[in-house]
């Protein structure tokens, strides 16, 4: 390589096969889950609701518990919610 030198060319080789392997290992840990998530399929339970507790469980109390009334705001908003007793009690609440 023009106007580098023997040491960075071969940390710049390190640098690139590590991350090489780590893509490698990436994919492996890819190919784990999903086969985790066809066991828990074949198990009957729901892979698409499984991925949103995954999703919740990064997340705090209190953000699961914001977003959740910012989806409840909204839902209501378009009268999504309407027909539960919650959501009608927010109808004639808001006049919505």
């Amino acid at each position: 390589m023009p106007g580098i030198g023997d040491n960075l060319k071969a940390e710049l080789k390190a640098v690139i096969e590590r991350i090489e392997r780590l893509e490698e290992q990436k994919k492996l840990i890819a190919d784990d889950i999903k086969e985790v998530y066809a066991e828990a399929k074949s198990a009957g339970f729901d892979t698409k609701i499984l991925r949103k507790v995954i999703t919740a469980r990064k997340k705090s109390a209190e953000e699961r518990a914001e977003e959740a009334a910012i989806l409840e705001t909204y839902l209501a908003a378009l009268g999504d919610l309407a027909d539960t007793p919650l959501g009608r009690a927010a109808v004639e609440r808001d006049g919505f």
